[in-house]
């Protein structure tokens, strides 16, 4: 007897993507009115953001540092100046600071400081006043900056409550450390966010950015922000070449007035001993003229250093060009109203998906937590 095998039938090949995708059409099918609702309350958040959003206008200014050797700029000088009795190779051999050190110039507490004492024009105030003075006393508070303080930054102004207002004593002097009040590391903080400078190695551009509501602010404060950091940046390169100066200028007014005083010594004794032919006169007179010559070289010594002092110094003073002078913009830099709302509607279309994802996983999951019970 001839056993028949049968084949029982194999079951229809089901492709997975297929299936997962055809879900996942289904749960995005399901959940749209979830979608959109939480799609237009983001929308509607970014629109009211977008509007309270303080304005925010951005100058700009840039320069050119003149970074060459002061040996080629003195040329035939150094010969002729040779002739006369002045060395002037000792003055050209200053030394060149790099611009990459300007940015740290313009994050400095001291260059703060300067910046925010400058007096400078707002809309608000009928006279010029400085940038301290103005968002410690003046300025108020935006209404998305009250509800940051109050809700994200509440517990920050409870513990400043807690702890009191302690403020140190100001010192903005050279020498000796810096103590801010709150309010002046405030508003310099602002400023380290507001002026910023960009250093261009390549091309050897530098330009400076004061970003701040008002368009006529922000050009002003770019432009002071740039003539204070040529001030700083003179300061550091010749301040070698004047400290020597000044001692060199003081020395020579000692020994100026010492050779005057010999001279008149000298003129005296000879008036008082024309007809005198004593030995001891005679001696006196060596002595007095001898005094008289040493001095009076010491003298012209030190006035050709001063002479070369004064040079150096003017040759180690840095040159500015000015690309682009601070112009008032004409079109707000901030807030980008069409960019923040299409991002909060991207935000929210996302949390829309995750809300949807989610409740489906606590579907599955209730349900096999049902089926293993």
């Amino acid at each position: 007897m001839s056993t028949q095998q049968t084949s029982t039938p194999k079951p229809p090949v089901t492709n997975d993507d297929e299936i997962d995708l055809l879900a996942l059409a289904k749960t995005f099918w399901k959940g749209r009115k979830t979608i959109l609702r939480t799609i237009l309350i983001a929308g509607i958040f970014g629109v009211i953001i977008a509007l309270l959003s303080p304005k925010e206008y951005t100058a700009t200014t840039t320069i050119v540092p003149q970074t060459s050797s002061s040996t080629n700029k003195l040329g035939g000088l150094s010969s002729l100046a040779a002739m006369a009795g002045f060395n002037l190779d000792n003055a050209s051999s200053g030394e060149i600071l790099s611009p990459t050190v300007y940015p740290e110039i313009v994050s400095s507490a001291p260059f703060q400081l300067d910046l925010m004492n400058l007096p400078f024009t707002f809309s608000e105030v009928n006279h010029p006043v400085s940038l301290y003075e103005y968002y410690s006393e003046i300025s108020k508070p935006g209404v998305l900056s009250l509800i940051g303080k109050y809700t994200i930054g509440l517990p920050g102004v409870i513990l400043s409550a807690i702890k009191g207002d302690n403020e140190p004593k100001t010192i903005t002097e050279n020498k000796g450390p810096i103590a801010l009040t709150k309010k002046q590391e405030k508003v310099r903080k602002m400023i380290a966010e507001q002026v910023t400078i960009n250093l261009d190695t390549k091309q050897g551009f530098i330009t400076l950015q004061a970003a701040f509501p008002e368009a006529l602010l922000s050009a002003q404060v770019a432009d002071q922000a740039r003539e204070l950091l040529q001030k700083y940046i003179t300061r550091f390169k010749i301040e070698k070449a004047s400290d020597k100066l000044a001692f060199i200028e003081q020395r020579y007014q000692e020994k100026k007035k010492e050779f005057e005083k010999a001279q008149s010594k000298l003129a005296y004794f000879n008036d008082q001993n024309k007809n005198v032919t004593s030995a001891v006169a005679r001696t006196e007179e060596v002595r007095l003229q001898g005094d008289y010559t040493i001095a009076m070289n010491v003298y012209n010594e030190l006035a050709k250093q001063l002479e070369q002092a004064k040079i150096q110094v003017k040759e180690e003073t840095p040159v500015f060009s000015i690309l682009e002078p601070a112009m008032v913009p004409r079109e707000k830099s901030k807030p980008k109203k069409g960019i923040i709302v299409a991002i909060w509607i991207f935000l929210g279309g996302i949390i829309g998906v995750g809300v949807v994802f989610g409740k489906e996983f606590m579907k599955e999951v209730k349900k096999r937590w049902n089926e293993t019970a």
